[in-house]
Formats: C-alpha cells, sequence, structure tokens
C-alpha cells in the first residue's frame, strides 16, 4: 500500500465544475502520519462563497427539474467509481488525516453505503395522494430547499461529507460544501469523481478557508440550509448564526459517551470492544468511548482491558492525532488527572513510531480511579483515551452518564435484560449501545445525538434527513364540480 503523497500541490477550490485558485492567502497541509508537508490549501473569503453561490443557483432550475429517477442516475454511477477507486480514496484519507489504513479504508466502504442510500430515495419519498372529502383530493410532495451548504470536520474527511451531500443532491438541492481545511484533499476527489459520474456542473462546489468562509456561509441570503459537524463550541456558533440569518441548520457537536459495564458482563467481549472503541481512529470520532463507568467489582474485566489496550501498536494499529497540538492537549488531562488522584494503568504518552518520528502519535491510554470533577471526566479530549469511573451500583452509573452536558451516545455491557433495558430507557443519549462500544445506526436508521452533542431537528442521515433537505408542497384539487359543497370547497 501507497502511503505517501508523490508532491505537495495546491488544493483549490471548485466552483462551477472547475478547480480554480483564488490567489488569497495560503496554508500548508501537513500529514499527521510523519509531519510532511502534503499540500497547500486556499484561505477562502466571502468572495469565494459567493462564486460559489451564484454558480449554484444557476445550476438549480435545471438540476431540481428533473426527477428524484433521473437525478439518483448520477450516484448509481458515482459509486461505482467510489468503488473502483476506493485504495486511492483510502491512501488520500491515510495521509491527511493519520488514521489506519484499514480505518481509512472503512470510512470509504462507509461512503459507498451511505451513496447506497441517496440511490433508493425514489422507493422512500414517493409522493402521497388521499381523497379527503368526496371529490377533493390532497397530493403532498417533497420538493429541494435550494441552494444548500455543509460544513465538514478533520476526523472523517471523506465519510462525514457523504453524510450530506448524496442526500442532498439526489433531493434536488445544490450544494457547497466547506471542508476542514487541514484534511482538504479527500474533498477534491469527490469533486472529480461527481463530474465523471455526470452531475452538471455548479450542482456542487467547494469553498476552502477556516472561520471567514463558515461565517460568509451562515450569512449568505441565498444559501436556505446549514449543516455542520464539529465541536460543540463550534456548533453553538453556527446555529445561532445560521438560525439569526432565517436558515434551517442541523449541527453536531462533540460528546463524552459513557459505557456502563457491570460485573456480569463478557469479559472477553468487553474487554475488547472498549478498548477498540476508545482508540479506533485514535479515538477522534465523536462515538468513541469516553468514559467508562464500572459498577462495583469489575477489576477483572478492566485487567483484561489493559492486556488488549496494550496489543494496539501506534504506527500499527493505531493511527496518529491531527497535530502536535492535539497530541499536547490530549497528554495534558493525562498530566493532570495523574496529578490529582487517578491512576494510570496504560500510558500512552509520549508515543514515538520508528521511521515516523515527526509524526503525532498517542498511545492507548487507561486512566482508573477518575472523579467525575477531573477535566477528562468531563471534556471531550478526543484521543485515544478512556477514564474509569467507579460506582457501587446501576442507579449511581446512570446518574454519572446523565449530568455530562453531551448525549452523543452512551453504551451498556451486561448479561442482564432488565440491566441494558434500565439504561437503554434511562441513558440521556441519542445513540444507545447494548454490549456495543460504538452504536453507530446504519442506513435507514439516522446518525445524531442530544443534549449538546446536536443543535437543530432531524438528524443528519437516514430517513430524518430527507425531513431537512426537502420542503413540503401540498396541492388540493377538486375536479368533478357536482361533488357536494362542504368547508372544504
Amino acid at each position: 500500500m501507497d502511503t505517501t503523497i508523490a508532491k505537495p500541490t495546491e488544493t483549490q477550490n471548485f466552483i462551477n465544475g472547475s478547480f480554480v485558485s483564488n490567489g488569497s492567502k495560503q496554508m500548508d497541509v501537513f500529514s499527521p502520519l510523519d509531519g510532511s508537508l502534503i499540500s497547500t490549501v486556499s484561505l477562502s473569503s466571502a468572495k469565494e462563497v459567493d462564486d460559489a453561490v451564484q454558480a449554484a443557483r444557476k445550476a438549480y432550475p435545471e438540476w431540481s427539474g428533473r426527477t428524484i429517477k433521473d437525478r439518483v442516475q448520477v450516484l448509481y454511477k458515482y459509486r461505482e467509481l467510489l468503488e473502483k477507486h476506493k485504495d486511492e480514496l483510502t491512501q488520500i484519507c491515510h495521509v491527511e488525516n493519520g488514521k489506519t489504513w484499514s480505518e481509512s479504508m472503512a470510512e470509504v466502504d462507509k461512503s459507498i453505503e451511505l451513496t447506497e442510500f441517496a440511490c433508493s430515495l425514489p422507493q422512500i419519498i414517493a409522493n402521497e395522494v388521499q381523497e379527503v372529502s368526496r371529490g377533493v383530493e390532497v397530493r403532498l410532495d417533497r420538493k429541494p430547499v435550494g441552494v444548500v451548504a455543509s460544513i465538514a470536520p478533520f476526523n472523517f474527511p471523506n465519510m462525514v461529507p457523504h453524510w450530506t451531500i448524496p442526500n442532498a443532491i439526489a433531493l434536488g438541492n445544490c450544494m457547497i460544501l466547506k471542508p476542514s481545511e487541514v484534511v482538504p484533499m479527500s474533498a477534491t476527489r469527490i469533486a472529480e469523481l461527481l463530474k465523471e459520474a455526470g452531475l452538471p456542473d455548479g450542482v456542487f462546489n467547494i469553498v476552502n478557508g477556516g472561520k471567514e468562509v463558515v461565517e460568509a456561509i451562515c450569512d449568505h441570503p441565498d444559501i436556505k440550509a446549514v449543516s455542520f459537524v464539529g465541536s460543540t463550541k463550534v456548533a453553538k456558533i453556527v446555529y445561532k448564526r445560521a438560525t439569526s440569518n432565517l436558515k434551517r441548520c442541523v449541527a453536531l457537536g462533540g460528546a463524552k459517551n459513557h459505557l456502563i459495564v457491570l460485573p456480569d458482563a463478557h469479559e472477553e467481549m468487553t474487554a475488547s470492544n472498549v478498548v477498540a472503541s476508545m482508540s479506533g481512529c485514535a479515538g477522534q470520532r465523536c462515538m468513541a468511548a469516553a468514559v467508562m463507568v464500572g459498577v462495583d467489582k469489575v477489576d477483572h474485566i478492566v485487567s483484561r482491558m489493559v492486556q488488549e489496550a496494550k496489543k494496539v501498536v501506534p504506527g500499527d494499529t493505531l493511527g496518529s492525532v491531527i497535530s502536535k497540538e492535539a497530541k499536547e492537549r490530549i497528554e495534558r488531562y493525562i498530566d493532570e488527572a495523574e496529578a490529582a488522584g487517578a491512576k494510570v494503568l496504560v500510558d500512552g504518552r509520549k508515543a514515538v513510531v520508528k521511521g515516523k518520528e515527526g509524526g503525532f502519535y498517542v498511545g492507548p491510554t487507561i486512566v482508573d480511579y477518575v472523579t467525575p470533577d477531573m477535566a477528562i471526566a468531563k471534556e471531550e479530549v478526543f484521543g485515544p483515551v478512556i477514564s474509569i469511573i467507579r460506582t457501587k451500583n446501576l442507579d449511581d452509573a446512570i446518574l454519572v452518564e446523565n449530568a455530562s452536558e453531551y448525549g452523543n451516545a452512551a453504551a451498556v455491557f451486561t448479561q442482564s435484560g432488565s440491566a441494558a433495558k434500565e439504561v437503554m430507557e434511562r441513558a440521556s443519549a441519542g445513540m444507545i449501545g447494548v454490549n456495543i462500544g460504538v452504536p453507530v445506526p446504519r442506513e435507514p436508521f439516522p446518525f445524531g445525538g442530544w443534549n449538546d452533542s446536536k443543535f437543530g431537528v432531524c438528524d443528519i442521515t437516514g430517513k430524518s434527513s430527507i425531513e431537512f433537505w426537502t420542503q413540503n408542497k401540498k396541492t388540493t384539487v377538486k375536479w368533478n364540480p357536482e361533488a357536494r359543497t362542504n368547508w372544504m370547497s
């Protein structure tokens, strides 16, 4: 497998079917695998956002005027191209994000699955017609919103854009994507493949950049809907700014996922699942296990977790974190917890991978005897680190989970159906797992959390996303002049 980029290139904006360089300020992009320069990216302005919006507005009448069956023909071809170029897309993701090759390929596989769901939309959103009164029919049609935008994070440069792109454009919208400026290269290839699949110019556009681009998207009067995935702090800002400009918005924020482990849990399965959940994608995912709440006597499971964690090798089965700053921040959380009295059972600080000494690695880390008031227990660490909080009973464990300001995911490991049901009903999270460390719903079920993990109505994927990307048109028809007149006619 090729884990290098041949030579650094400029990552450009994609507007109206062409790559364009705006000559603005450039930012260097480094691979977290080894710290090497892999690209430069433009930090665009509101002008480039407006250029993309105008291209999308121009393309919208023709694209939205097609039938949905016609629109998804492009996505059928696009899905084939994702399969054809899977290794290339995997390599780009691996190099720019730092996750392992297998994790990068799994991300591309998920993008293919998301595209497949969009291809099924003609069978899901058939229009509704009903005779509501003698001689009077009402018809409900789902119409696209218009020009929409998607703001994506660094941790899934291929998958998260596919949370929005296929569904939004299949439903007739024209889209502007703002990828994370630290991982802009996957988006470039997505644009090229969509064009090759036959997507008309202007239907999909990319504007690279940082804060200024996000603000311009939130403020632009012709953008009707905005999706965002990132930190809770920024999600709140984006949601408030977009909705204050009368746009619909769904903004997914951070997470602090709790895995409740009972003494009767299957030892091997639980230990391997918890460790995989906290270390997968180097812990840089909003579904990662962050806190294990151990109920009563779970030392045997903790000991097995330690064994499992020591099998996870940085640079081999564990990828890098995104930056030097991220590495320092993660290790600072561990330092502070240890100083406050927590016990580090497996220590991933100061990890170095031979041959990639310039990379940004944190080894798997298990921190026991954490108390709920510690920063590592409350704040999103976003690294391969799990904190263990001990409780005497299940009620106390659920109280710990409920006290979190986040609500993305929660899980319970037990062989007791009644205990599992208790957590399923009482945990304050939008996605629940039973003996599953990463309870991500698969299509057609939607992805989305509660509390400070999500702002806005509707979820971002699956059937729930249809409501976000469309608006209802209701038509009442009376053709029979002999029908008796009533309050409806």
